[in-house]
């Protein structure tokens, strides 16, 4: 028997002597790599698609035992991809290399999903909007306010960012809020903002800088739809709450 073919005879040990079996002495069918091939990417786990992008594991432990602790790790895939580029060079079996090869797979599909709306579509509600902001704002580790501006057929002209930081009416400047608007000739518009935390619920300042978002742009004719708070992957319409908003 060859070295190779005893290396891949022989079970691998972790830290603690217990042994794992190599991603390569696993049936074809368990393989992830073979699974992808054959039923597709959906049908993957997280941890199997992150074995994928690690291709190795190390010397004690096989990609696939170490993409299921790093989930483990970071609680969900979503606390994964929030974590930063120091956070992920320290854990056992990461480098630079592996690390940035990650970041850029995250990367990747945090854009696709951007890509998808590109083309100014048309938003009949706050569920429309959420779907464009959600999957990047939800990964923000500080609160960011951003303004979805419409046209008269609620399309899409811009989305940008105009505040950065801890959101409080006594910090954000209404008229910074509104300018993009006026700029654009925005017929109306949605103001997104998310917090870290990860609750959507929200608190006695949003309610209050909805109120005077929303009076400052009636003055100014320009309609404020909605605000949307954004959390771990949900979102909450203050509009259907009546927060802020002028009851009707």
């Amino acid at each position: 028997m060859n070295g190779r073919a005893l290396l891949a005879s022989c079970s691998m040990s972790d830290d603690d002597g217990a042994p794992y079996t190599l991603i390569r002495d696993l049936p074809a069918t368990d393989r992830p790599r073979e699974r992808l091939r054959d039923f597709g990417a959906g049908a993957l786990s997280n941890a199997e698609l992150l074995a994928i992008l690690l291709r190795t594991g190390s010397s004690r432990e096989s990609a696939l035992a170490q993409a299921t602790r790093l989930i483990g790790r970071f609680g969900t895939l979503r606390g994964f991809a929030q974590a930063s580029f120091a956070e992920l060079c320290n854990e056992k079996g990461l480098g630079e290399a592996k690390t940035a090869q990650l970041k850029a797979a995250l990367e990747l599909g945090v854009r696709l999903e951007q890509e998808s709306h590109h083309e100014r579509p048309v938003m009949h509600g706050p569920e429309e909007i959420a779907a464009m902001l959600v999957p990047e704002m939800s990964l923000l580790d500080q609160e960011h306010v951003r303004v979805v501006l419409l046209d008269t057929r609620h399309r899409v002209i811009e989305k940008p960012t105009v505040y950065v930081g801890s959101v409080h009416t006594a910090q954000v400047r209404i008229s910074e809020l509104l300018k993009d608007a006026i700029r654009t000739n925005a017929v109306s518009f949605v103001l997104v903002h998310n917090h870290p935390s990860g609750d959507p619920l929200p608190s006695a300042a949003d309610t209050e800088m909805t109120s005077k978002v929303w009076a400052a742009a009636k003055m100014m004719d320009i309609t404020l739809d909605d605000h949307l708070i954004i959390g771990n992957g949900a979102f909450v319409s203050m509009n259907r709450l009546g927060l802020g908003f002028p009851r009707t």
